[in-house]
Parts: C-alpha cells; sequence; structure tokens
C-alpha cells in the first residue's frame, strides 16, 4: 500500500478525500466511491499503487487519438476501480472492482518504464482501460520517469477529478481522449453517479494548458442521442476549445446494466452531419460506416489519412503535418 495524497483529515480520524469531485468522507475501514482508496487507521491509502489489472500494447488509434502520431504504438497499463459507476460501462470487469477482486501485477513504475523501453517503435505509456485520475500517485510517479526517458504519457480519462490534483499532472500529459457521457448534468447524475461540470471544467483546463485533446462520446440510444442537444454539445467545443478539436462518435453496445439495444446507424450518421457542421474533425467508431474514418483537409476536402482498421495511410500529409494539395496545416504530432 502506499499512502494517498489530496486528503485531509477532518477528525475522529475520519478523512476527506480530495481527489475527485466526489470528495469522499470516509471512516476507518471505509474505502471511496471509486473501489480504491481507503481509510486505514485515519490515514487515506491509495491501495492500487503498483498493481496492473490490464497490460497490453495498442495502436495509439485504439485510445482512440486520430492526431497524434498516427500509425504508432503505445504500452497501455490499467488497473481497477473509477470515480464514475456508469451503468453501460464497457471496462465495467475491472473499473467497477475493487484490486482484491482481480488478478494483478506488480510492477514499480521503474519496471513499468522498462517494459515501455523494451517495445519497439513504442510512443510511450497510455494509462487507460479504467480511470487513470483515481491512479493518481502511480501515474504521476510514472509519468515523471517517462519524460525522463522521452515517453510521451497519454491519459484515456472521464475527466472527473479536482483542480489541484489535475494542475499537478497537467505538464506531465502529453495527450489525452476525454470521454464525456452526455451534455447534459441529469445524465451524468442518473448514469453515472457523478456531476457534469467538473468534465466541463477539466476541458477548459486542457485547453489552456495546451494538451491535445480528443473527446469520445458514446451515444446510446434514447439517452444521450437527442440531435439538438448535441449540437449544443458540439457548439460548446468549438466555442471554448477550439473548432479543431476531434470528436470521436462511438456506437454503444449493451454492456453491464444497461441493456438497451445498439446504436442505430442511422442515428450516428446524422449526428456525425450534425457535428461536420460545426468541427473540423470528426469520427465515427465501433462500426463500419462509408463516412467517417479518414482525416480530411477542411479547407480543400481531401483525403490526408486514410484509415482501415487501425491501419493508417498519411500520405496525404507533408513532412510539417500540412495537407499535400493546399498547404492547409492539420497535423502538430507526426
Amino acid at each position: 500500500m502506499h499512502e494517498a495524497e489530496y486528503y485531509t483529515v477532518p477528525g475522529n480520524q475520519y478523512v476527506q478525500c480530495n481527489l475527485c469531485p466526489a470528495n469522499c468522507r470516509l471512516k476507518p475501514g471505509q474505502t471511496g466511491t471509486c473501489h480504491v482508496r481507503r481509510n486505514i487507521n485515519g490515514k487515506l491509502y491509495a491501495l492500487t499503487y503498483g498493481l496492473i489489472a490490464a497490460l497490453h500494447t495498442d495502436p495509439i488509434e485504439k485510445k482512440p487519438l486520430y492526431h497524434y502520431y498516427p500509425g504508432k504504438v503505445v504500452l497501455s497499463a490499467g488497473t481497477a476501480g473509477c470515480n464514475l459507476h456508469c451503468t453501460f460501462c464497457q471496462n465495467w470487469d475491472i473499473s467497477q472492482r475493487s484490486p482484491d477482486e482481480l488478478p494483478v501485477q506488480h510492477l514499480s513504475p521503474e519496471e513499468l518504464i522498462e517494459q515501455a523501453r523494451t517495445v519497439p517503435g513504442n510512443l510511450g505509456i497510455a494509462y487507460t482501460y479504467n480511470e487513470p485520475a483515481i491512479w493518481f500517485e502511480y501515474v504521476r510517479d510514472t509519468a515523471i520517469l517517462a519524460h525522463r526517458y522521452g515517453l510521451k504519457n497519454i491519459l484515456v480519462s472521464n475527466g472527473y477529478i479536482n483542480e489541484a490534483p489535475l494542475q499537478e499532472l497537467l505538464p506531465l500529459i502529453d495527450a489525452i481522449n476525454i470521454d464525456l457521457k452526455a451534455f447534459d448534468d441529469h445524465f451524468y447524475r442518473k448514469y453515472t453517479g457523478a456531476k457534469f461540470q467538473p468534465v466541463l471544467n477539466t476541458l477548459q483546463w486542457l485547453k489552456k494548458f495546451r494538451i491535445h485533446t480528443e473527446i469520445t462520446i458514446l451515444v446510446i440510444p434514447g439517452l444521450n442521442d437527442d440531435p439538438d442537444r448535441f449540437g449544443k454539445m458540439c457548439s460548446w467545443i468549438s466555442d471554448k476549445l477550439g473548432h479543431e478539436t476531434v470528436l470521436h462518435i462511438s456506437r454503444y453496445y449493451p454492456a453491464w446494466k444497461m441493456k438497451i439495444p445498439p446504436t442505430p446507424p442511422e442515428t450516428l450518421k446524422e449526428l456525425y452531419r450534425i457535428a461536420k457542421n460545426i468541427l473540423d474533425y470528426v469520427y465515427v467508431g465501433n462500426i463500419e460506416l462509408p463516412e467517417g474514418h479518414d482525416t480530411t483537409c477542411p479547407k480543400c476536402g481531401k483525403i490526408v489519412i486514410h484509415r482501415s482498421g487501425y491501419y493508417t495511410d498519411t500520405t496525404g500529409l507533408d513532412e510539417k503535418g500540412n495537407c499535400a494539395d493546399c498547404h492547409h496545416h492539420i497535423f502538430d504530432y507526426l
């Protein structure tokens, strides 16, 4: 076990966790809503420090990150727990469990870095599969080492973290994908057990610190697929984060407690058209459609990156990340 950070002790051996907006107040023996931060004799401990529940080498496009070193691979690591409880969670088998319910391997930050350095062509480490914010101390310590060895740090996150720990992480984050569950506080409270505004706050901090950010929304029929609200979400992204912000529209399939049938392709096509009228770069995932996979130049309309599965052909870009036809700048990370 590793003593956690970002907590206070109000008295009578209670501890107040201040890592995320859940702000769990825990008596001795209690564990936070995330399953991984526990009050032990008046101190808060991070139960998953050094515990790896999932470790794989993935294409960077699988995160998904489509505008960050296309075609590269990244060592992806995750552990147990999450500070959200999405009833439709695709990774519920690790995110909704405590570490003692899962097979795990012990890897110190130094050992994980050594593994990352042995992967041919590896870009860095992606902290993913569950919510990396609740793995805060381990992610931070590993990320510091990663930068020393020239490795990138990538987060796949729900964005549910308080400002102080986020600001400590920001200088260490090279790229992030935020899973925006909906553009609706009622949805967040009912289906994730969390609040909506903190996620918007995180996105704006990422913009302020110029972190490469891509956003994913999992479209669930009847819950977060209203075209008007979806359009408002796209407009907010454009206004607050920039029209060049990458948006991934992902098809939902039944998972964990959610039994609604999969998202109809027609819905995804409609939302794709709405988003493309507002944002420059929009993609559709978890389904094969005629459009929504390639990167097109927003100025001349030419395909600059063709994708088939996780294969990427970047011959439509020049060495500076510009469209090879009209020279409009598209990519900062190649």
